[in-house]
Order: C-alpha cells, then structure tokens, then sequence
C-alpha cells in the first residue's frame, strides 16, 4: 500500500460551496464486539468523553452509560496512569454487565507506550487508541514510544487516532517547516505554516503507523483547532490529501452559547461537503449541567442537517404579543423533555419513532399550518382567541382540548399515537 504523504499548497482556498466525497474511502472501522463502523457507507457518528477519574471503575462507568444512553456511540476515556490502565478492563466489564456495549477508546498522552506495555488488559479492552503525536517524546525515542504503541495496536487489531492538537503540536516539525518557509521566493503568512504543521503531523504519523502493519482503514486522522475558520481551512485541506476516516471537532470550544455556537458554525460548513466520520461537541461544562450536554448538541447539528435522526422533532413557536401566556413554551419543553428521555426504551420498542414530527404552536396565526404538517401537533389559543386548543393527527384535525389539563391530555394523545403507529403490534 501506498503510504506516501500527499502535497499540497495549502495557500490556495478550497471552496466553501464545493461538496467532496464522503469520509473514508478506503473502507469502514470496526470497533468492539457491536461493530459499530465508521467511515463509508456508514453515518457519521457522534462521540463524547467522560471527565470523571478513569481510576473510579464505577463511576466512570456509570457516566459512560449515560452518555451512551444520550446518544454518543463512542466514548473516550483519559488512561494518564497505572491507576487509570488498571481500570480500563473493570470499566469494560461494568459497561457488559449493565447492557452497554459503546466501545471505549483510550486517550493517550505522554506516557501511553508504557502504560499499554505494562497493562494488556487495558490494551485489550479498549477498542481504539488516540495518540497525539506531539506528546509522544521527541527525536527517535518519540519515534520508539509512537511504534510502540502502534505495535500494541496491530497485535490487537485495534483502531487508532493520530490526534493532533495545536495546543500541543510537535515544536521540532513547526521548526524544520518554518524553516523552509524561511526559503521560499514568497512565504507563507505565519498561520499558514501552522496549518501545514497539522496536517503534516498526521499525515506523516499515519503513514508511519501503516508501515508498522496497520490497516489504512484502521488509522483515523484528526487536527484539532479552537478557531472557526481555522478548523475549517484544515479540515478542507486535509480532506483533499488523505482517504483516512476524519474525527471533527472544535477543540476548547467553550462554555454555554459559546461553545455551541462555534461548534455548530465549524462543523456544519465542513460535514455539508462531506468531510467527517465522527463528530464531538468539546463543550466546558457550565455549573451542574449535566455532561450529556454535548451529545445532545452534537446530535442536533447531524440532525438539523438531515445527516441523521436521532429523537422526534418539536417545532415550537418563539412567542409574541399574539400569545396569552407561556403556556405553549412549557408544553414544548414538557414534550421536547418527555421524548428525549424516552428514547433509549423506544429505539427498540418502537421502531422508527425517531422520525415523528412534533408540533406546539401558540396561536392561530401558523400554529394550525403548522400543526398539520407535523404527525402529531396542538394549536394553542392566542390573545383574543377562543379557549380552545385544536390538535391535528396526520393533517387532519382530530379534536379540541379545553381546560387546565390541556398539558397531560396532549402528552396522553401522543403516547397513544406513538402506540399505534410504531408499536410492534401496530
């Protein structure tokens, strides 16, 4: 196989609006005993990581489960010490025993040569390793620890991420590239040349972890940055000089709106050409939010693309001077809530029941047009209108609701139309 690192001039911009070809030409990835794959014909997959201490086997398990259960089909955990390796294999067989079988990758820094070395148990259970060429080690021991681990992961038929991060990008190959854009008639801007250090950094490592006797297929490439535009010239850039499965995400993307927004904005431009094979919201948790917040993010932005489908769609109105009260914004989130927490019994119970589409409206101006176009939806009165709220089943109205209860008899409507319509009796 050829390992040749491709060239390119990476001062000349890819065009936002040209599509490539989807992510990993070169085949799919299969981690863990559930084959989840990657790359393809595969969708693109949403990942998460846990920020719990990886030396708490249960603890961490049980955040895995959760993020698991909010969606994210893969889940990264920190292996930074003997403790941590020692924990891998119980964290694992915890995840067994309670039915989850999200595969679990190691996040490897510094000393990861050792501690796969000294714990093959750990080695095993992973089911994929990231390695930051940048924290490896420098000069020929960093290319002795990084064969190491690659060797470690050919022995077990696992995957692999060269995980470049500019944060803590390989200072010895920044150097040698600055350097020869030193000798160049017109050089680069300063930014440019960072640019090509990343993608330089995977694509030689990948190359390298070829040699070693790893599968194209199996080395996944990512190049992580915290600015927008900087991502996206990256990824536009590397895309075009490798067929390697692609990992997105805005690194250090932040807290809150923030973090959202940026990561949304990045990732959207770069998953519409159809650069990427799995995705994670990198989000700075705010006080007691809970960590499944980036995997509902990052679910969002697929499905707001129409990438995939995750959860029942709820349309709801923002509210006017035409509203009466905030009524409709409580119900939407009544039914928005009870639908998302419903979904790890429904995947299986109802087939299907992730393409429903949910409308709360609150008043007459759209909230009837509205309500028909979605399989199930409420109108709900507005200033000056009659206390009654018509809801529509499949673009016909099939009743009025009046009263205080008008909340717990929608949620009732919906439950018995779920029942029916996807229930395996149905």
């Amino acid at each position: 196989m050829d390992t040749a690192v491709k060239s390119a001039d990476p001062s000349l911009p890819i065009p936002l609006g040209e599509a490539l070809a989807r992510r990993s030409r070169q085949g799919v990835v299969v981690w863990g005993s559930n084959r989840v794959t990657v790359g393809g014909s595969a969708p693109v997959r949403v990942q998460s990581m846990t920020n719990t201490d990886t030396a708490d086997a249960i603890g961490t398990a049980i955040q895995v489960k959760e993020l698991a259960l909010a969606g994210s089909e893969l889940v990264r955990i920190t292996v930074n010490n003997d403790e941590a390796a020692a924990a891998v294999p119980h964290i694992r067989e915890q995840l067994d025993r309670m039915g989850v079988s999200v595969p679990l990758i190691g996040d490897f820094h510094y000393n990861g040569h050792k501690l796969l070395s000294d714990h093959p148990a750990c080695a095993e259970a992973l089911s994929k390793y990231r390695i930051n060429p940048g924290n490896v080690g420098k000069g020929e021991k960093g290319d002795r620890q990084f064969a190491q681990m690659v060797e470690i992961a050919a022995r077990h038929d696992k995957a692999i991420r060269i995980g470049v991060n500019w944060g803590s990008l390989d200072q010895e190959l920044l150097a040698r590239l600055m350097d020869q854009n030193s000798l160049r008639a017109q050089p680069w801007e300063a930014r440019q040349v960072m640019y090509e250090a990343l993608i330089t950094s995977a694509l030689e490592s990948a190359a390298q972890a070829e040699a070693l006797g790893l599968r194209r297929e199996q080395v996944m490439l990512s190049c992580k940055v915290s600015g927008v535009q900087d991502l996206i010239a990256v990824y536009q850039a590397l895309a075009q000089r490798c067929d390697n499965p692609l990992h997105l995400g805005l690194t250090e993307a932040g807290m809150g709106t923030k973090g959202t927004v940026a990561s949304a904005a990045a990732l959207a431009v770069l998953l519409q050409q159809g650069i990427g094979d799995t995705i994670r919201v990198s989000l700075t948790p705010q006080p007691g939010e809970a960590r499944t917040q980036e995997v509902v993010i990052a679910s969002e932005i697929l499905q707001s693309l129409g990438l995939r489908v995750f959860v029942p769609s709820v349309t709801a109105c923002p509210g006017c001077g035409r509203t009466t009260s905030t009524t409709f914004q409580e119900l939407a989130k009544q039914i928005d809530d009870y639908l998302r927490s419903s979904m790890p019994v429904w995947r299986s119970k109802y087939p299907g029941v992730e393409n429903m589409k949910v409308a709360v409206m609150g008043c007459i101006v759209n909230g009837p047009g509205e309500s028909k176009h979605a399989d199930i939806g409420i109108s709900l009165p507005g200033t000056g209108e009659a206390p009654a709220a018509p809801v529509f089943i499949d673009g016909q109205k099939a009743m009025t609701l009046r009263g205080t209860g008008i909340a717990s008899e929608f949620q009732a409507i919906v439950e018995n139309y779920i029942e029916k319509r996807f229930g395996t009796s149905a």
